[in-house]
């Protein structure tokens, strides 16, 4: 660790001797066929092995060169390369024009958006490590859901997105309730939520509309050493990349009508808003409403993300976006079971219950009103070093009724209780990130450094009710009971209870501090090794109704992570391994005797991986095949110990868990117009170190052991039927274990396939599509310690514009 801090210390220093060392200077412009500069396009500078994009007025430069023969090539994802053979000699050269096949409004697609033949992939990512880095050499393994995905599945909602990727899985719904209302999923066994926006956090209380995303990254695996441990799974994170403004006019509107009341209008508007084109602008709106298959329940939404980016000079670029969200739903079926006692019931068939009801009524509803704004200024000092600076602000609610459905009978799985509160949670997180990015030589060796600071602020406000039990229905017959509840007969209950009030405010603060670098020791073999250094400040919770502070407490944690990454075949096929690290904060406990400490440290997760990516057939065909291992040690326990001839029940922090598998995720596009996305995933969870009820057992939030998903579209490209469009898929999940412990015993979900169709025409500026999902009608079930029915088969139309 020594020799790594100080290899880093003398990078920047080095940077400065290594610039002095050569004079010679190329650069040039690119420009589409129709005469205009493109930005964005990739030049690489061989045998040098440097990588430009090009600027806003299609221009690149090299500097610090020695001079001789040379070598450019010209890329974009789904764009047919070029090369140029170049002879530089001292000073400044200057290479002709070049002029690409294609227009300004299809390069404006493969280079923003990353439209190409294969356009279920993105070849690089800015955000994974922080740093623009291509896939084929990053020592992480990461998937990619982009927007060209979910328009050919006529997507309509964050949680079927997620079906795209390996190894991930949803859980829970989104809840909308305070603290954590966002979809829970199972990512590489370990629970996960959706927390990051670009790469900062952005909390909801509600699963993100996807009408404003680019694409979505799942990033795999602990990865506490770039994005902390604030906001971040042991089994990776889910970053959300919104759109940005594009400096030609142009837009989509679509309306999508469905089953069970499913209506989406969505927009979206982007062009410049100067002659200079100095100032685009973007606005994404949606406009949602989705009823239920049961006898109630309903979810209406709206949601509107304006968007500015200001380019002043070819160094800076100011981007300002704003997003609103609103809405009303009816909370989502989710049956709890006994988690005490033996079950008497273990699958859902042996469950005496009614799916088609709901359990709860119309009127008992919930606003989850979202506020995000986020700016970012990047400043290019030189071709060498470039700032990120990024602000977020986040503001959320969860105003209104949430209930629960719990069998907690000891000799009955009949008689279920339904709990009410009325709640009203405020919450809020202010994110400031700071990233220098380097890209230069130290000698003959390329360096790419990172060298950030992040700061998050986060607090949450709680002015609720107590939950009471309005009632108990036996679930075995039509209780002529069930239908009481409602608004009216909630806040009489609740009036009447007894129970206390909660009214807190809670308060925490996060400052982090990280470097990273990717050290090509040749031009196909690539180094990383990352550090970081977090502060957690927990100011604890504050009681309105007893003036009194309680749960302050602070920590610091580090998190190193290493990666290899070889490029058997340049740009077409490289080797990985990886040791990524993750950790979370844990707070102290009160212990039963004064002797045995109630302080602990961070859990620390720790992951070894090793597999291999494809870029092959001019990007036709990618894929990231890995196998994991991670090991979560710190956990608390409990124990029985006996001080002084007196048996305690301590808390202990020596819990173990493990969590193995295999990842693979597949594009490809074969031949024009098919495009073809697979995933598969296997995991092996358990604990290793635990309470004997769990001891050796599957976690509950583990998920199904098996996973897999299939989607092909393919659009005829002539012909007189050209632009019809055919789409199939599979979803295949196998048993899940959502309750399994010894008190308990087991209860499963049963494994299910999902066949998913679409047909689809484009004619002229018109798309028409029709899609359906679950077509067999299969029933099915996702949960976690609970039962929660999914969707039956629906049916969806839609009808677009684009301009």
């Amino acid at each position: 660790m020594n020799k790594i801090i100080i290899y880093l210390l003398l990078i920047i220093p080095g940077t400065l001797l290594a610039q002095g060392q050569h004079k010679a200077e190329i650069y040039g412009k690119i420009f589409s066929s129709d005469g205009k500069p493109i930005s964005g396009i990739t030049v690489k500078l061989y045998p040098q092995d440097i990588t430009v994009l090009t600027r806003t007025n299609g221009s690149y430069q090299f500097k610090s060169l020695k001079p001789g023969e040379a070598r450019l090539e010209i890329s974009a994802v789904g764009l047919q390369s070029l090369t140029r053979t170049i002879q530089i000699v001292e000073d400044k050269n200057r290479i002709p024009d070049i002029y690409l096949n294609e227009n300004q409004s299809t390069l404006q697609e493969i280079v923003i958006n990353g439209n190409g033949s294969n356009k279920y992939t993105r070849k690089q990512s800015i955000y994974v490590s922080k740093m623009p880095l291509n896939n084929l050499e990053n020592s992480q393994s990461y998937a990619v859901v982009t927007k060209e995905l979910l328009k050919s599945q006529l997507n309509t909602n964050y949680d079927d997105a997620m079906a795209n990727v390996s190894g991930i899985d949803k859980l829970w719904a989104s809840t909308g309730r305070p603290g954590d209302g966002v979809t829970y999923y199972t990512l590489r066994g370990f629970s996960t939520q959706t927390a990051m926006v670009n790469g900062v956090v952005g909390i909801a209380s509600t699963s993100p509309d996807p009408a404003n995303l680019e694409s979505i990254e799942v990033i795999k695996g602990p990865s506490g050493s770039l994005y902390g441990g604030a906001a971040v799974g042991f089994g990776g994170l889910i970053n959300n990349i919104t759109k940005r403004p594009l400096d030609t006019v142009g837009g989509r509107v679509n309306y999508i009508l469905g089953s069970y009341a499913q209506h989406r209008f969505t927009a979206d508007v982007y062009g410049p808003l100067t002659a200079d084109k100095k100032l685009l602008g973007r606005v994404n709106t949606a406009l949602t409403n989705v009823g239920n298959y049961q006898d109630a329940g309903f979810n209406r939404s709206f949601f509107i993300a304006p968007s500015l980016l200001y380019r002043p000079s070819e160094k800076l670029d100011i981007q300002l976006d704003f997003e609103l969200f609103q809405n009303k739903a009816t909370n989502p079926l989710m049956v709890f079971l006994n988690r005490s006692r033996q079950l008497f019931a273990r699958t859902p068939d042996e469950l005496q219950f009614d799916f088609g009801k709901s359990y709860t009524n119309d009127d008992v509803t919930f606003k989850n009103p979202t506020t995000n704004v986020r700016g970012n200024v990047t400043y290019r000092f030189n071709e060498q070093w470039t700032s990120h600076t990024t602000v977020n602000y986040n503001r959320r609610k969860s105003d209104g009724y949430f209930q629960y459905v719990m069998y907690l009978q000891a000799n009955n799985d009949t008689l279920i209780n339904r709990y009410v509160a009325d709640q009203n949670y405020t919450a809020s997180n202010f994110n400031a990130q700071q990233n220098f990015v380097g890209d230069f030589h130290l000698g003959e060796l390329r360096n790419r450094l990172l060298v950030g600071v992040d700061y998050l602020f986060q607090q949450a406000e709680s002015h609720n009710s107590p939950y009471i039990l309005f009632d108990q229905l036996n679930t075995s017959f039509d209780d002529p009971r069930y239908a009481r509840f409602n608004a009216a007969n909630i806040d009489a209950a609740i009036a009447a209870s007894t129970g206390a009030e909660t009214n807190t405010r809670s308060r925490n603060q996060v400052l982090g501090a990280y470097v990273s670098d990717v050290l090509d020791l040749t031009p196909q073999l690539h180094l990383n090794v990352a550090l970081r250094m977090d502060y957690f400040d927990n100011q604890g919770t504050y009681n309105f109704d007893k003036d009194t502070t309680t749960g302050a407490f602070n920590q610091t944690a580090f998190s190193p992570r290493a990666g290899l990454v070889y490029e058997f075949i340049k740009d077409k096929v490289s080797f990985f391994a990886n040791y990524q690290n993750g950790f979370k904060n844990v707070a102290p406990v009160v212990q039963p005797h004064p002797s045995i400490s109630g302080d602990f440290k961070p859990q620390q997760a720790s992951q070894w991986e090793a597999g291999v990516k494809f870029n092959l057939l001019n990007d036709k065909l990618g894929l990231t095949a890995s196998y994991y291992d991670i090991t979560v040690d710190n956990m608390l326990r409990s124990e029985a110990r006996v001080i002084d001839g007196e048996s305690y029940n301590i808390t202990i922090q020596d819990g173990t868990r493990l969590s193995r598998g295999i990842d693979f995720d597949l594009t490809a596009a074969p031949v024009q117009g098919l495009n073809v996305i697979f995933s598969y995933s296997f995991n092996d969870s358990k604990t290793t170190k635990a309470a004997e009820n769990v001891n050796n057992l599957r976690p509950t939030e583990a998920g199904p052991k098996h996973l897999s998903n299939l989607w092909a579209n393919y659009i005829l490209q002539k012909g007189t039927l050209k632009g019809l469009g055919i789409g199939a898929g599979l979803n295949y999940a196998s048993e899940n274990l959502i309750t399994n412990s010894v008190p308990t015993g087991i209860f499963s979900l049963p494994s299910y396939t999902l066949f998913n169709a679409s047909l689809s025409y484009g004619y002229k500026h018109f798309e028409f599509a029709v899609k359906g999902n679950n077509l067999t009608n299969q029933t099915y079930f996702k949960g976690w310690t609970t039962v929660n029915p999914q969707m039956p088969r629906n049916i969806l139309g839609s009808v677009a514009y684009q301009f």
